[in-house]
Parts: structure tokens; C-alpha cells; sequence
């Protein structure tokens, strides 16, 4: 009987080390990058090579997601639209929606996934291998050298995205409007307009940039983590996709309780 109690109460306690120390070692490693960052010494060609690899490479899934994201904001609005003819409230409904919520909330799980992922695989990788160790032997910060180049693209790369994602959803709403319900866009362009959004939008790019700060800092962190070769790096990829997604929600909740918009 008591080793019945006791084996649920030991995994409640493992799992709440276990997120004790990713918020611990996460916190430090974000301090350890803004050491870096002031002054700003860290290898610019790597930097680089990451905004290419984790910008330009992802604008096509981007796209696609924000385009989806619109069209779906219009059809869970659809029936509203027909059954009253509220078209003037739809371009309002589209915009706060896609701006300040789901659009970064969906970019930021599909950033995510794709590059959160890839980077943690990647560190992990040089981990096993010993590459990390390498560096220290001659005397290069891993830190500056592998970490910071990866936190500034991610954290630039999101917000551009962001910004390109927003006008994509838009692109895919007025399209999805026209087809289905026959609104004519520039009847939701001028709705859009006349809402006056500028918060909306601003608030979502600001919940990108966080996004992407807290991506790179939770992937490089279980990266630089790994332990037991290949098996540890599935296990690290793995709890960086959790913890990331767990992440933006949090994140998504504490800024929209700051900063709350359309009140």
C-alpha cells in the first residue's frame, strides 16, 4: 500500500526537479548570452550562416501557416457573416484574431518545431562527438561561437516572419472571404483598416520576439545538455519540443495579461 502512494508522489517530484532545472539552466544560459552580447563579440559569419539557414529556409512553411491561419479565421466566421451580414465586422475579426493570437501562437509552434528542433539535434550532435569539447580545448567560448550566433538569428528571424506571416494571412482571408461567402476584398481590406489594429499587430510581433528568444535559449540549452549518444539526442530533441510548445502558451498567456488589447 505504501508503495502505491509513494510511486505517484516520486514522479510528481522528479518531474518538478526536472522543470526546476530547465528553468534554472535556461535562466542561466540566457544570462551567459547576454553577457556575451555586451559588448557584442561572437563569430559573425556563423551568425550568418544561421539567419539563412533559420529564416529563409522556413519563410516557405511560414507561408503556408499564415495562409491556412486566415482562411480558417474566415470560416469560423462564415455562418456569423451569412446569417446577419456583418461583413464589416469581418475584416476586424480576422485582423485582432490573426494579429495578436493565433497567428503567432501557430508560427511560433511551426518555428518550433523546425528550427528549435534542428538546432538542439544539431548541438546535441557536436556534444557526442565531442566537437564542443574541441572548442574548449582551443579556447573558443561555445557560448559565443555556437549559442549566441543561433539566439540572434532566432530571435530576428521570428519577428520577420511574423511580419511576412501576417500579410500572408491576410492574403489568405481575403481570398477565402471572396470564395466562400462572396465578400469582396476590398470590403474586408477597408474593414481591416478602419479597425485600427496597430496594437493588435504590435503586441503580436512583440509575442514573436519573446517566442524567439525562448526558443533558442530552451534548444540550445537541451542541446548542450545531452548525455548518452544517440539516444540521448532523440531524448533531448524530444523535451525541447515540449518545452518549447509548453513555452509559448505560457508566454502567450503572461504577455496578453500585461499587455491586454481590445478592452
Amino acid at each position: 500500500m505504501r508503495r502505491l502512494l509513494m510511486a505517484p508522489l516520486s514522479s510528481v517530484g522528479r518531474s518538478a526537479l526536472g522543470l526546476a532545472e530547465t528553468i534554472g539552466g535556461a535562466t542561466l544560459l540566457f544570462g551567459r548570452i547576454l553577457r556575451a552580447l555586451i559588448p557584442p563579440r561572437f563569430d559573425r559569419d556563423e551568425t550568418w550562416r544561421q539567419l539563412y539557414g533559420v529564416g529563409v529556409k522556413s519563410y516557405a512553411i511560414v507561408v503556408v501557416t499564415a495562409l491556412f491561419v486566415g482562411a480558417i479565421m474566415v470560416i469560423q466566421t462564415a455562418f456569423y457573416v451569412r446569417r446577419t451580414g456583418a461583413t464589416s465586422l469581418l475584416g476586424y475579426g480576422v485582423g485582432f484574431t490573426v494579429f495578436a493570437e493565433i497567428g503567432p501562437i501557430l508560427i511560433g509552434l511551426m518555428f518550433s518545431g523546425r528550427v528549435g528542433a534542428n538546432t538542439t539535434a544539431e548541438l546535441g550532435t557536436m556534444v557526442v562527438t565531442e566537437q564542443v569539447d574541441a572548442l574548449r580545448a582551443l579556447a573558443i567560448d561555445p557560448i559565443r561561437y555556437l549559442v549566441v550566433p543561433r539566439f540572434v538569428a532566432m530571435m530576428i528571424m521570428m519577428g520577420l516572419l511574423m511580419v511576412l506571416g501576417d500579410g500572408f494571412a491576410i492574403i489568405g482571408a481575403t481570398l477565402t472571404a471572396d470564395t466562400l461567402i462572396g465578400v469582396d476584398p476590398s470590403v474586408l481590406i477597408s474593414s481591416l483598416l478602419e479597425s485600427h489594429l496597430l496594437d493588435e499587430y504590435l503586441l503580436g510581433l512583440g509575442k514573436a520576439l519573446c517566442f524567439g528568444v525562448s526558443i533558442s535559449v530552451l534548444s540550445c540549452w537541451f542541446g548542450l545538455g545531452v548525455r548518452g549518444g544517440a539516444t540521448g539526442v532523440g531524448r533531448a530533441v524530444n523535451n525541447s519540443v515540449v518545452a518549447n510548445a509548453a513555452a509559448i502558451f505560457f508566454i502567450d498567456f503572461v504577455v496578453g495579461w500585461l499587455f491586454p488589447v481590445g478592452l
